[in-house]
């Protein structure tokens, strides 16, 4: 499952229309840089196309997204460290959502909802260390569980 959320009006964004580079910083402080070329998206079907889960899975960065990326939960919950302004503005659904979310911050986004038009050079996201789903299971490159015993 992953796109658009059926059941609610999905917001009007367009993917990205210049490159730019995104970086995330993940649960462990780790950096990820990704220069986001708009001719190669979308990438896969996590989320709205070009947003920050869909960039995210597509690079092989682990960005938790319980409900598959359709706006129906807080699991892909980040902070927009620098760039905010480049990136379309949170609906309704996504701020009820994000009362649900750990840590929330004037700069919380739903990374599968957050679209960069690419109008900032550099877009920071952190991912926080806690999120809603307590029974996280890690995901391998191939979107497999793995076995951490």
């Amino acid at each position: 499952m992953g796109g658009q959320n059926p059941y609610i009006k999905g917001p009007e964004v367009s993917p990205p229309k210049q490159k730019y580079t995104l970086i995330v910083v993940d649960e462990d402080g780790k950096e990820h840089r990704v220069d986001v070329d708009p001719a190669k998206v979308p990438y896969e079907d996590h989320g709205l196309p070009g947003s920050i889960l869909e960039i995210c899975m597509g690079h092989g960065i682990e960005l938790d997204h319980a409900c598959g990326g359709v706006c129906a939960c807080s699991t892909c919950h980040v902070h927009v460290l620098e760039g905010l302004n480049s990136c379309n503005e949170a609906t309704e659904e996504e701020e009820d959502e994000l009362e649900e979310a750990y840590d929330l911050k004037p700069n919380s986004r739903l990374g599968c909802q957050c679209v960069p038009s690419g109008s900032a050079p550099i877009v920071k996201v952190r991912i926080p260390q806690w999120n809603r789903n307590l029974a996280r299971e890690p995901h391998g490159a191939d979107g497999m569980t793995t076995n951490h015993d």
